[in-house]
């Protein structure tokens, strides 16, 4: 094979500028550039992701190469506000030029140019193997889009980089070097990025601290062997480690037009996990029984906001924030306090089950930056979303005891049940969620400026107004019979009755601070 497709010099990042146009960049371009580039344009969730871990690990490495004793955030505040020192990434990045060709005899980018002497993994499969929606979708996927055509290459390493971050664990395709393999550093992870007004911004906010020189990315470590393949999980060594990890084994074959029409596929060099040394894009928040945490992941229908109080200080240790957050923060904390009012937070990532791609979503929010420093503040959100939480509960325990009254057998469980998973699939979870949230960014501005009194009275005033949104979508959904008109007529006064004992309509400031 010879060499071909050099990803420092060839256009594959998609990225947009501040004027909204697209653009395609080698990463020589996408560095030199990185103070006119708002952010990167990818518009699948783990390829976007996995492309900012990539400029990341590199940002990492140039600048351990360049100050080898180390850097310090008043310097990441400095190449915050004046731009990247650019010409240290690139001289980085020449000195590994020979690595950063798709196509190579020796070392192809990402690659393990041993499978093509093993005798086990001389299967060939289509690029298609590498799309996370096409290997692991499920229906709310088209596969008929991802047919066994060629690919080019720019498209291939977008698709790769994502799916080796993402790729679900368990049963190995075709037992090539191990009957099941370990899942991708990213999997089920709803990954969170701190954005800045650029994308030098954003790699100088997201930047994990000096390490020296222990912690190397794929492109630095020795070519990988088969006998690696075959072993067990290797924990991190670091976050350029864990951002560049090969967790699938991968050697992909050019055709004469310089397209990708077959490859070969393995399993990789697996990520072991350490409870110490967490993924520092993955936040976490305990699981439902109360004897773990978990990581944020994606719910169908869930509301971004539900999950801030993961994203926020917690000294009772009963959830944990990405440490990308704390990296902001640490640099914020170097900012003059009329720079840094805001902090947006990119969501981006995939939900699956057993090896099944269920959703992935990409969104924003951003949150004062008092809010994420300030520990009070931050407990005080958390009440205020757990009150959001408790009325739902209630009300929707009312509510679907109001659904089954119309119901043949109403007392019954089951008819109860069943009553519950009626309204489940209706509207009257989302008017709830989706009412509440219209308020939010009045909310988190009180809680930022520390004005709890406000905020609750705000906060309160949205609850009832969501609470009775939802209940009359429910009651509308009953129709107009006789046992509907009834049932609604029996529990308006209860559902009334909850609304003023959790969220009532006025509140004394003294009330209101003891709150």
């Amino acid at each position: 094979m010879n060499k071909d497709f050099n990803l420092l010099d060839k256009p594959w990042l998609p990225v947009r500028f501040a004027d909204g146009h697209i653009e395609e960049l080698g990463l020589l371009g996408a560095f030199r550039r990185s103070d006119q580039i708002v952010a990167l344009a990818e518009t699948a969730p783990p390829n976007l992701v996995a492309q900012y871990r990539l400029l990341l690990a590199i940002l990492h490495r140039a600048l351990t190469r360049a100050f080898p004793e180390g850097w310090k955030d008043k310097d990441r505040a400095r190449w915050y506000r004046e731009g990247l020192p650019v010409e240290a990434v690139a001289d980085y990045l020449e000195h590994w030029r020979e690595r950063f060709w798709l196509f190579h005899p020796e070392c192809p980018f990402m690659q393990v140019a041993a499978l093509d002497e093993c005798d086990e993994t001389q299967s060939l499969y289509p690029p298609s193997t590498l799309s996370l929606e096409q290997f692991y979708g499920t229906g709310m996927f088209n596969q008929e889009v991802f047919r066994n055509d060629a690919w080019w290459p720019r498209d291939v390493i977008k698709s790769m980089m994502g799916y080796f971050q993402f790729v679900p664990g368990g049963f190995f395709p075709g037992k090539k070097l191990k009957v099941s393999e370990k899942a991708g550093a990213l999997t089920d992870t709803a990954a969170i990025l701190p954005l800045g007004a650029s994308l030098a911004q954003t790699l100088t906010l997201c930047l994990h601290g000096w390490r020296g020189g222990d912690d190397l990315p794929a492109w630095e470590r020795a070519r990988l062997t088969v006998s690696e393949l075959r072993g067990d999980p290797v924990l991190a060594t670091g976050p350029n480690d864990r951002y560049t990890r090969q967790s699938r084994a991968v050697l992909l074959l050019r055709e004469p037009d310089g397209s990708i029409r077959w490859l070969r596929f393995a399993a990789g060099f697996a990520l072991g996990e350490d409870a110490n040394a967490p993924d520092p894009m993955a936040s976490f928040r305990v699981s439902a029984d109360g004897t773990k945490l978990v990581r944020l992941s994606f719910g169908e229908g869930r509301a971004l906001w539900r999950d801030l109080p993961v994203l926020v200080p917690n000294p009772s240790r009963a959830s944990h924030p990405a440490a990308v957050i704390s990296h902001a923060l640490e640099l914020h904390a170097q900012l003059n306090p009329f720079e840094s009012v805001h902090q947006p937070l990119l969501v981006a990532g995939l939900a699956s089950d057993q090896a099944k791609l269920l959703r992935w979503r990409s969104e924003s929010i951003a949150l004062p930056v008092a809010l994420l420093e300030n520990a009070d503040k931050a407990g005080y959100l958390r009440d205020l979303v757990e009150k959001a939480e408790a009325v739902f509960g209630e009300i929707r325990k009312l509510a679907a005891r109001m659904l089954a009254e119309t119901l043949p057998d109403a007392a019954s469980k089951d008819t109860y049940n069943r009553a519950r998973s009626m309204l489940d699939t209706g509207p009257f979870t989302t008017s709830y969620y989706a009412t509440a949230e219209r308020t939010l960014p009045e909310l988190l501005r009180l809680l930022g400026e520390g004005d709890f009194v406000q905020a609750t009275t705000l906060w309160h005033a949205t609850l009832r107004h969501s609470a009775l949104t939802a209940w009359e979508r429910a009651s509308t959904g009953l129709g107009r019979s006789p046992r509907a008109l009834r049932a609604d007529a029996k529990f308006r006064p209860h559902f009334h009755g909850l609304l003023n004992k959790h969220v009532p309509i006025t509140e004394s400031s003294t009330t209101a601070k003891e709150a």
